[in-house]
């Protein structure tokens, strides 16, 4: 029996944000079918510590990712992604940290490539934390990116996401902000990556067509995004259980009845779905979940195990 096992450096050499990508949304489509056993997430502490599991039935494979999470730390997602295949001795363990970035950077790809104009190429940041490089390269590997606004409350963080980027978006315009609501109101697509606990910017702010991610908000106590954006959008969720349990916006706007369950799109169906009408403004809300992890961890076996 071998046991591979790989940290961030290792991940990141090996995996491009296109594969992740590309990876994710075969993920999506498979849970989508039917492929996956997937319970939701235990979530132990008020999500400090989560434990993660998917098994993918046709290829016999199974995740287990474990890892804790703590925002006044760097990095704030520390522990262990496991990815084991029956019939096989040989294992992988690989940094929870660095795919669950990965992870969450190709979901957004996947929804922005699925519902964002096609012409889209102004991106507004919000959050300059540990999530927001890789939000940028998944925008920008399926809508290459003119102009990047970065909006964080530290203006030392947000100057600093912005000289990581800069080699990386040649040619595209690179500008930091500290106020959310005037910093969404030109741009095409708007990223949240925050622990926010209340709405980042009102829904008058935005521009009539626009698309939004929402990664940071994964807890009930969490929200990022307006009851009004919600209601006035396609909203496209990642699993409905998952959100259901853990969205504190999705939660909230349920509650005060701007929306209704009815409103809420699974991003698998909505990839296999024949139409691709989903109107002028759009929301990707996600909380992450396991079929993420065990697309990079599957990507990473075909690459290290034998």
């Amino acid at each position: 029996m071998k046991t591979i096992t790989l940290g961030e450096r290792e991940i990141r050499e090996a995996v491009t944000m296109r594969e992740a990508i590309d990876a994710v949304r075969r993920g999506f489509v498979d849970l989508a079918r039917g492929e996956f056993e997937m319970p939701t997430r235990t979530a132990l502490r008020d999500g400090r510590f989560l434990v993660m599991s998917a098994h993918h039935r046709s290829t016999a494979s199974a995740m287990i990712k474990t890892l804790s999470v703590n925002f006044e730390r760097n990095p704030a997602i520390a522990g262990t992604v496991v990815w084991s295949e029956t019939g096989r001795l040989d294992h992988l363990v690989a940094d929870a940290g660095a795919v669950t970035t990965l992870r969450t950077g190709a979901a957004v790809g996947v929804a922005t490539d699925l519902l964002a104009a096609p012409e889209a190429g102004r991106l507004t940041v919000i959050g300059a934390g540990g999530q927001a490089p890789d939000q940028v390269r998944a925008v920008h590997a399926v809508r290459p990116l003119r102009r990047l606004t970065v909006v964080d409350a530290d203006p030392r963080r947000a100057k600093a996401l912005v000289e990581t980027l800069e080699p990386e978006l040649a040619g595209a315009e690179l500008h930091t902000a500290a106020d959310a609501e005037s910093a969404v109101q030109e741009a095409e697509i708007v990223c949240c990556a925050t622990n926010a606990t209340s709405p980042l910017f009102t829904d008058s702010a935005l521009p009539a067509q626009v698309h939004v991610n929402a990664i940071g908000a994964y807890r009930p106590t969490m929200r990022e995004l307006p009851d009004e954006l919600l209601a006035n959008s396609t909203v496209v969720i990642d699993e409905l259980d998952a959100v259901l349990k853990e969205s504190g916006e999705i939660i909230h706007a349920l509650e005060t009845g701007a929306i209704t369950e009815n409103a809420l799109t699974e991003l698998g169906a909505a990839l296999t779905a024949t139409s691709t009408d989903h109107g002028k403004r759009t929301v990707f809300k996600t909380v992450g979940v396991a079929i993420q992890d065990w697309a990079v961890a599957h990507l990473l076996a075909g690459k290290f195990l034998p």
